[in-house]
């Protein structure tokens, strides 16, 4: 199949060009783009106590507004606020009311509102919008912060936005910078080693604009899926679209370019070396692309819905790509032909690559030591993986220099952390009737007696009075460790115990959603790697025909995902000392090390069985699938690597985490697993890592079509043979 899918890219580029930009276009003009959603609902299934706690809150309280930012007042000399400060507090919120931002409903201070020590003042900045990640209210937040700096001349004071919307303000600022700088990295990269690979400015260029035109219908085609097919899909997965497609397409591209450039070495035609090296590697590349397709499918197991939107748009993303780097790619360069390596003239000639036939010669020489110390290295790296610690405050990771984090940290001098974002407890009549106040007066203060909260509102009731609302404010910052774990235990079970008779408690709020994304992602991940792990399995199995080999390379991964969590552990823990890791790591590392990275080893194993076909001695076709494999995924391992290792300049710990983490993953698998490991395993077992099939036997070769001919009728006996 292969064969025939080659030769028709290869002999009719013309048209296979023209139906991709065909797609491109009409999907790009006819596809409906993605919105840009962060509904709880759409992060967490609604069996979760703070998504039902949200829905209470939504039917009775409509008009419900919350502060979606607080304005932090201090005089400029730290000292306590003098009675024509607090005038000028009073002031200068009252001028921001009158400014009448959009989805900013009020701006509002008084006497309650200074802090017990009399150093801090606060300003609540309201909104009836639910989504503090919304836009328009994002931007208010930033005109108020201009607004406020000229009325606070004359004063003593200083002012700091901090709250929800204007930490998402200044992660939002922050990071467009970063995707910015990780988009020029990520070209520059791939620009600037395909052309010390190949010393070809279009061998350099042509994949970007392949791989863009790519992302052009896979967007699409995500989009139409997401309007169309009821696919849960949103902006948010477009950073990360964009780098699996550069990742995954540089791979597969790199590939085949390879094999293309090694037939050329041994004197086959350029059409004729172009068709049989998509029939050569195709299998591969349709196999690594299933082992990845299937790892993101096993994200619909997830519980979180963000996961199982991201999961079917990556799938659909890597399958674009595997069609693209079997048709588009051969199509391309069978127009170019040679004139794609100019001016170079190295193609020509087979070079020395000393260090690949060195290590293919160790490899084969010293299979059991190597194997050895590479699973001792692997297996000590993975012993970190143990004092994993999650971190789910993601505010205190970003840089100090940030005015919502500045803001924070004067408010901690004179309130509690969780001031500024309480925690929400409702309480519902099951039969619709009005509460009585004594019996929640009694309520509100078995919640105040909770170790761990600072003070409890009084109720607030829907205007039929069969649902309260009490605002919690917690000692502790709301997203911080010591705050989850109280509102997901203590006060969770509390206000369920000592809920009055005839009604239900429910705990919504910050600290809640937390709890409950934790509770899913610890779900996540005892069933999503399974899952998955058995996927790839199966598709290694099938690539194979063996039932050894997958087991073993599953082992190879998982020690390879181990080494990667348990090294940024031993980086970023122990020795920066952070308070813990983001807690998505362990899955961001599933997606772009163990998803991706496994390419290189059924690289590795598909070469290595191609060689033993060829009926050489086990160890001689150890060393050449090594010495010859090794450029190709040196080459791909460290465009990926270098992609994220840019993450490390960012002065966000948990993108820094993230770049270390995948970067180093990335050259573990490479240089490790894929060049060290597997081979050596493979050797060692010899023909039983193909058992039962006999995908080592000797194969006899096959007839290479004549160069330049069109016709099936003439190969009809090549083309059918894979």
């Amino acid at each position: 199949m292969f064969r025939r899918v080659g030769r028709f890219a290869v002999h009719r580029p013309w048209l296979t060009i023209l139906a991709w930009v065909v797609a491109a276009v009409a999907l790009g003009v006819l596809a409906p783009g993605l919105k840009s959603t962060t509904d709880q609902a759409e992060f967490l299934p609604s069996h979760y106590e703070s998504v039902q706690a949200g829905k209470v809150q939504e039917k009775a309280f409509p008009q419900d507004e919350q502060a979606a930012a607080v304005g932090v007042f201090k005089r400029s000399d730290g000292g306590k606020l003098t009675a024509q400060d607090k005038q000028d507090v009073a002031k200068v919120a009252a001028a921001l009311q009158d400014k009448h931002y959009k989805k900013i409903s009020k701006v509002t201070t008084g006497p309650e509102a200074v802090s017990p020590n009399g150093e801090i003042a606060l300003a609540n900045i309201y909104s009836g919008e639910k989504n503090w990640s919304d836009d328009t209210v994002m931007e208010s937040i930033k005109s108020l912060r201009k607004d406020a700096k000229p009325l606070l001349k004359g004063t003593q004071l200083k002012l700091g936005v901090t709250g929800s919307a204007a930490s998402n303000l200044d992660s939002k600022e922050q990071s467009g910078d970063t995707d910015g700088m990780i988009m020029m990295a990520t070209l520059v990269l791939i620009i600037v080693l395909l052309l010390a690979i190949f010393r070809s400015p279009l061998i350099a260029i042509l994949p970007v604009l392949i791989i863009l035109l790519v992302t052009s219908v896979a967007n699409g085609l995500i989009g139409t899926a997401a309007d169309v097919g009821g696919l849960k899909a949103d902006a948010s997965v477009t950073p990360i679209l964009i780098v699996v497609l550069f990742g995954v397409g540089t791979d597969y591209i790199l590939f085949l370019l390879f094999r293309y450039r090694e037939l050329l070495r041994k004197g086959e035609e350029p059409k004729t070396a172009l068709a049989e090296a998509v029939a050569r590697v195709g299998e591969t590349i349709a196999s690594a692309a299933g082992a990845v397709i299937a790892s993101f499918l096993a994200l619909l197991l997830s519980t979180m819905g963000m996961m199982k939107a991201l999961g079917p748009s990556l799938a659909i993303a890597v399958g674009v790509t595997l069609i693209a780097a079997l048709t588009l790619v051969p199509a391309v360069f069978s127009l170019l032909g040679t004139k794609a390596f100019w001016p170079s003239k190295a193609w020509k000639k087979t070079p020395k690559n000393r260090t690949a036939n060195a290590v293919g010669g160790l490899v084969s020489r010293r299979p059991g030591i190597v194997a050895a110390l590479s699973t001792v290295v692997l297996a000590v790296l993975a012993v970190g993986a143990f004092g994993f610690k999650s971190q789910w405050d993601m505010d205190s990771q970003l840089p100090d220099k940030l005015e919502s984090v500045q803001a924070m940290k004067d408010l901690q001098k004179g309130f509690s952390a969780g001031q500024a974002d309480p925690a929400m407890v409702f309480v519902k009549a099951k039969d619709g009737a009005r509460l009585d106040k004594g019996e929640l007066e009694a309520f509100r203060g078995k919640l105040a007696a909770v170790k761990g909260v600072d003070k409890v509102s009084p109720a607030v009731p829907s205007k039929d009075g069969s649902v309260v609302q009490f605002s919690v404010v917690t000692k502790a910052k709301p997203n911080h460790d010591e705050a989850i774990k109280l509102v997901g235990g203590e006060l969770r079970d509390t206000a369920h115990q000592a809920a009055p008779k005839g009604s239900e408690a429910l705990v919504g709020g910050t600290s809640a959603v937390l709890t409950d994304i934790e509770n899913a992602v610890q779900h996540d991940y005892k069933v999503v790697f399974p899952v998955a792990g058995l996927a790839i399995m199966l598709i290694l199995g099938l690539l194979l025909r063996s039932l050894v080999a997958p087991l073993y390379l599953m082992i190879a991964v998982a020690l390879g995902f181990g080494a990667t969590l348990g090294s940024t552990v031993w980086l970023f823990q122990d020795l920066k000392g952070e308070d813990g890791m983001l807690f998505m790591l362990p899955i961001i590392i599933y997606l772009f090390v163990v998803a991706i990275g496994t390419d290189y080893n059924i690289l590795m194993v598909a070469r290595l069985r191609e060689e033993v076909r060829k009926g050489v001695a086990p160890r001689e076709a150890i060393r050449t699938a090594v010495a010859q494999s090794a450029p190709t995924v040196a080459s791909a391992a460290i465009i990926l690597a270098g992609t994220f290792g840019v993450l490390l300049l960012a002065e966000n710990s948990m993108l820094q985490q993230m770049g270390f983490a995948v970067a180093f993953g990335i050259l573990l698998t490479a240089f490790v697993m894929a060049m060290l490991l597997v081979p050596t395993v493979t050797s060692l077992l010899g023909h039983k890592a193909w058992w039962p099939g006999h995908q080592d036997a000797p194969r006899q070769a096959e007839p290479t079509p004549y160069a330049g001919t069109d016709s099936y009728e003439d190969h009809a006996s090549y083309s059918g043979r894979r």
